[in-house]
């Protein structure tokens, strides 16, 4: 811990100096307000959960930046934002860094992104009552197949490219695609195995299709501002710190990641 604390202090030192040099970084934003914003979705499961009664969050990513916050010696406040508007979020300085995200060419045109420090991979999933009606990915893209999705997530586009002969409902957050698949209003939705495996031990209706081999692995990472270079270096040597120490390790497990 006290390693941690002397690194910790160095590095905020050498970047502090860095960002009145380079221009005003977050970092240095951070350090004099004494608050990290970050921004989260609430409905990623088990990374990010609002509690609709409390409005206090939860999970795997709530964990992390509330770690990163911590450390820093500032506090938390997160921000709420949903996964069409993430990115703009960061683009329009209304948070500092994200939760987990994809990383993929379309935010990478904007956004930057911290080191990956996990990886997921996609699988279809349906209810109990329609599981016998499907049998590899093709079995899906077929007409009359009504997939779910929520706009703005990396799956929206996926299964827009896997099954152009399903029906593709897209649904606007806070609205999610399981949730119209557990409702009846469509038979299939996609999501990574992590969410998916928290899903099936949720609802006891969620079931998952039986597939060859998962599709596009994927890795996660936090969404930060793309030019600000001073808080892209901080964090990524924040997280290389934190692997060391067992801590991502230490919190997936947690969560049962």
């Amino acid at each position: 811990m006290k390693f941690l604390r002397i690194t910790l202090i160095a590095l905020i030192g050498f970047f502090g100096v860095n960002s009145i040099v380079l221009g005003e970084s977050s970092l240095n934003q951070i350090l004099s307000s004494g608050k990290l914003k970050a921004g989260t979705t609430g409905d990623f499961n088990p990374f990010s959960v609002r509690d609709p009664a409390t409005n206090k969050y939860k999970g795997y990513d709530i964990d992390i930046m509330s770690e990163l916050a911590k450390d820093m010696g500032v506090e938390i406040e997160f921000v709420p934002t949903d996964w069409k508007t993430i990115v703009n979020g960061v683009v329009a300085g209304k948070y500092h860094i994200t939760g987990s995200a994809s990383i993929k060419p379309s935010r990478m045109k904007a956004a930057g992104f911290s080191e990956s420090y996990m990886a997921v991979v996609f699988k279809p999933f349906t209810t109990a009552d329609k599981v016998d009606k499907f049998k590899g990915w093709d079995s899906i893209n077929q007409s009359g197949v009504k997939v779910a999705t929520t706009l703005g997530t990396a799956m929206e586009p996926m299964v827009k490219g896997w099954f152009p002969n399903a029906t593709i409902k897209s649904v606007e957050a806070p609205a999610r695609g399981y949730q119209e698949v557990l409702a009846g209003r469509a038979d299939v939705f996609v999501t990574s195995n992590l969410e998916g495996s928290t899903l099936k031990a949720k609802y006891s209706k969620v079931k998952e299709i039986e597939i060859d081999a998962p599709r596009a692995p994927t890795p996660l990472a936090m969404l930060l501002p793309q030019s600000d270079q001073v808080w892209i270096n901080f964090v990524n040597h924040w997280i290389k710190i934190k692997k060391a120490k067992g801590f991502f390790k230490k919190t997936a497990d947690k969560w049962g990641l």
